[in-house]
């Protein structure tokens, strides 16, 4: 009976130790400079009097109803501070980089609102359908149709904010010839293009990811896939070739129409034809 008694006591001490010594979850921090740099914890997010639980009721990355801890983005940023005219480059750290177009963030009126989500310490969020922790934070939008926000505007693994200039003056190489009529699928496509590739590409060398390789230098993807082939790759890489540290995503119908992937293939082919 006593050696039953020792057996107990030593278990209840070995699971107080492992008590003591479970590791504790660590704050995260989200960089943010858009006038004087500043560096933000979980705790002094989740800590502001304009945090708020929000219901996403088709989130893009989950493609389901989600429930946030977040506060706005327009207020965290102080939007007085961002040049009308420039974009707010959101680098992930999974070496994703997203710019969002100022305009579109201080859309006035019935607009899409963005929103910063937090994920809360030792509360993880659970992973994406396609297996990816999107936390510690995630920009999320409560009525995204209503200033047509893609699927690549809702970045996850968010580790810094910043402003920049707009891409048309950062990178002119991007631009379309004023001789391409207004109404031209190619106009359509490069506004697609650097929505949801560049996040991950570059274009003749502008862009600031470096996810992917640059789709135009050297060679252009029109140049060495036939157009069924490229559709194809674009809307289900895998269906194509794959390997096992592939990162690029499929493009489901959601996030890009069969006219959007036209339009951006039609800007890839005019792109190649511009390469010095």
């Amino acid at each position: 009976m006593i050696e039953g008694l020792r057996r107990s006591l030593l278990l209840v001490l070995l699971g107080m130790n492992s008590l003591l010594v479970a590791p504790l979850a660590i704050a995260a921090e989200l960089t943010l400079d858009v006038g004087s740099p500043m560096t933000l914890t979980t705790q002094e997010l989740l800590a502001r009097p304009d945090v708020a639980t929000i219901h996403i009721p088709s989130d893009v990355s989950y493609r389901r109803a989600m429930t946030y801890q977040a506060v706005p983005l327009r207020s965290l940023l102080g939007m007085e501070r961002i040049p009308f005219d420039g974009d707010l480059q959101i680098v992930a750290t999974d070496g994703f980089v997203t710019n969002l177009p100022f305009a579109l963030l201080n859309a006035s009126g019935p607009g899409a609102v963005p929103w910063l989500a937090i994920e809360p310490l030792n509360q993880p969020w659970p992973k994406t359908p396609n297996g990816v922790a999107t936390g510690p934070f995630y920009l999320v939008w409560l009525n995204p149709a209503a200033s047509g926000i893609m699927s690549e505007q809702w970045p996850f693994q968010v580790a810094a904010i910043r402003k920049v200039a707009a891409h048309t003056a950062r990178w002119p190489q991007l631009a379309v010839g004023d001789d391409v009529p207004t109404s031209s699928p190619i106009r359509r496509g490069q506004l697609v293009f650097a929505t949801q590739c560049m996040v991950c590409h570059r274009m003749s060398g502008a862009g600031d990811a470096t996810v992917g390789p640059d789709l135009n230098i050297p060679r252009n993807p029109t140049e060495y896939f036939q157009p069924w082939a490229l559709k194809a790759f674009i809307r289900n890489p895998q269906s194509l070739r794959s390997w096992p540290e592939m990162r690029m995503p499929g493009f489901e119908q959601e996030a890009v129409s069969d006219t959007d992937l036209d339009a951006i293939i039609a800007y890839l082919a005019y792109m190649a034809g511009q390469r010095r």
